[in-house]
């Protein structure tokens, strides 16, 4: 699957080196939606890494030139530098499984010349409903119509 282009070729690079580096990491939330068709509009696009000790994360980070920053008691852990200004880091999914039940039944999208992996939209939606925010509940009627559409066209 193709995805539109809503990513600049500083943020396709971040994405290229987390791929080429072999870094196991899914695309989640609404960017994630929004990559498979769904009529969802998002400021970032969230991450989540298995491991966020992993040298190839910190590698994929010196290729552009960016930087992690640990978490502390009161922020989450952050990335930062030219190309990563769009991308935020998940350490969980309300609702979901481990990280490796998750990744294993993701979908492959291609950005830039790499194919990265995304949560896919069922699995979305249900991280949607287990949050129980009102902007997550208020997002799901169209999630769910964008499942339905998809699994349409599958079905043909």
């Amino acid at each position: 699957m193709d995805a539109p282009p809503p990513f600049s070729d500083r943020e396709i690079a971040f994405l290229d080196a987390l791929v080429d580096e072999g870094v196991d990491f899914l695309v989640v939330g609404l960017a994630a939606a929004a990559l498979q068709g769904a009529p969802a509009v998002t400021q970032d696009v969230d991450l989540w890494l298995r491991d966020l000790t992993d040298p190839r994360f910190y590698r994929a980070l010196q290729r552009i030139g960016a930087f992690y920053i640990a978490p502390t008691h009161s922020t989450p852990p952050l990335i930062g530098g030219a190309g990563t200004e769009l991308f935020d880091i998940v350490v969980h999914m309300h609702g979901l499984g481990s990280f490796e039940q998750e990744a294993s039944t993701a979908i492959r999208i291609n950005v830039g010349r790499a194919e990265i992996p995304v949560l896919p939209l069922s699995r979305i939606i249900e991280s949607k409903k287990a949050t129980g925010r009102p902007k997550d509940l208020s997002i799901l009627p169209a999630l769910e119509d964008a499942l339905r559409t998809q699994e349409h066209r599958h079905e043909r």
